[in-house]
């Protein structure tokens, strides 16, 4: 068991450790002109930077939370963090595209790792009336990364070249290694048997694959984007694979993807909240340019409209942490997904009441911070040796979501280029499938039952 003053200390641990992932994304707007302009990176290359992150952070998530269910979770993070290190390393000497894009990569890679880990970590360490509080602070994570960087890449460009935003990253990653190796549970958890290869294969290809296909969709020509070669073969081998996986992973004793786990009510609600919440957080990309089109700012001030869903996400996370642990799960991600319906039928009226619109999105911002009550439920729901695992499955949901959701709403706003009226109609959608998941919420465990079932 683990004192108290330990648990603190590992908590600290994994806060930075996510800390620094999620830093690694917010940086990247602010640095894209430096880093256009330094590697000569043609236009079309650019938004590679975000989404290869993205791609192999999907691509590695299964396969690290199997490791660390598999052999502890001080060695897989440990290893999560040296990669993470390593991509950072790369893309701060990169001198050319080809090399900064393998360097993102190695860097999403590690940083599949370290998230799924903290979460399982923190199932480890913390007895199940206080994984609540935990988790909120690691889900406040996100939007405090959202807060630091841009104002950190911002100040450090003022005086550095871009190649130092990801340099930072080296020092801390050793630290957090030194750190690793007193603090983290070593013990392994199951004794593994063969590793289930052809089913992390097949995995990365399914998510790649889908990745691509949304990522190349040309959302004011979607009919005939959808038809092209750069989106219809992806789209049919994912749908091919996919329900190959779900039989394959039946059958396999060390499955990768633990199908049977979905066999419980609690889980299958779970999947489709974590990929609502998906595509509730795909809307927040697009309120900028709904804001540039209600208000007529310029796009640079357009970014700082976002404040109000960034800091109620920060303050939201932690509180809702913490009702967890005394109310439970049942009750905050109903009235999460109750505030977030709100929110979005506020945004679907296009609104030119700048009150309103940051009403809007704070109440996004609360509403979305109910995540963490998703890890809570993943942890109470499966046993200690697929803590990972299942906490992977839950972030594969979520970016799907987010994925679908970009795809979507530019989709539906395509209809009516430069025109208001697209985005109500998107967010009317949001409204709706939200409404919907308020509903399904209702079926999930209350507090007792969660208590009792572990």
């Amino acid at each position: 068991m683990f004192t108290t003053t330990k648990s603190t200390r590992i908590l600290i641990l994994l806060f930075i450790g996510v800390l620094m992932g999620a830093l690694d994304i917010s940086i990247v707007g602010p640095a894209m002109p430096s880093i256009e302009k330094s590697l000569h990176v043609e236009a079309r290359d650019l938004s590679w930077i975000f989404s290869i992150y993205v791609l192999f952070n999907l691509v590695g998530i299964s396969f690290m939370a199997k490791m660390s269910d598999a052999h502890g979770r001080r060695l897989i993070y440990i290893i999560a963090v040296a990669v993470f290190g390593l991509g950072s390393l790369i893309v701060s000497l990169s001198h050319e595209t080809v090399m900064l894009l393998a360097g993102r990569a190695i860097q999403g890679f590690g940083a599949s790792g370290i998230f799924p880990v903290a979460s399982a970590t923190i199932g480890d360490v913390f007895p199940v009336e206080k994984r609540g509080r935990a988790l909120g602070l690691i889900g406040a994570v996100f939007g405090i990364a959202f807060i630091l960087g841009p104002f950190i890449a911002g100040v450090m460009l003022l005086y550095f070249s871009w190649n130092a935003l990801f340099l930072i990253n080296l020092p801390i990653a050793v630290l957090l290694m030194i750190f690793a190796s007193r603090l983290l549970p070593s013990v392994r958890l199951e004794k593994k048997g063969d590793l289930d290869k052809a089913g992390i294969v097949m995995m990365a290809v399914i998510l790649t694959s889908l990745t691509l296909a949304l990522n190349n969709i040309d959302t004011h020509h979607i009919a005939d984007s959808l038809g092209s070669w750069t989106v219809l073969p992806f789209l049919i081998l994912t749908v091919l694979l996919t329900p190959i996986l779900v039989m394959y992973e039946k059958i396999q004793k060390e499955p990768v993807l633990n199908v049977r786990l979905f066999q419980s009510r609690q889980v299958r609600i779970v999947g489709f909240i974590a990929f609502g919440l998906g595509l509730f957080q795909s809307t927040i990309v697009f309120l900028p340019k709904l804001a540039v089109g209600l208000f007529g700012v310029e796009p640079s001030k357009a970014s700082f409209m976002l404040l109000p869903v960034v800091i109620a996400t920060a303050i939201g996370s932690p509180v809702s942490g913490r009702l967890v642990d005394k109310v439970g799960s049942k009750v905050i991600i109903i009235t999460g997904l109750f505030i977030a319906s709100v929110a979005l039928f506020l945004l679907s009226l296009v609104t030119r009441n700048i009150v309103l619109f940051y009403t809007a999105e704070a109440c996004l911002g609360f509403g979305l911070a109910m995540r963490a009550s998703l890890n809570y439920i993943m942890l109470n729901e499966v046993a200690a040796i697929e803590r990972a695992s299942t906490q992977g499955v839950l972030v594969i949901f979520v970016s799907i979501g987010q994925l679908t959701g970009a795809a979507l709403v530019g989709a539906i706003t395509a209809a009516t280029p430069g025109k208001p009226t697209g985005f109500g109609m998107a967010f009317t959608v949001m409204t709706l499938l939200s409404s919907f998941l308020v509903i399904l919420a209702f079926f999930l465990k209350g507090r007792k039952q969660e208590l009792a079932s572990r």
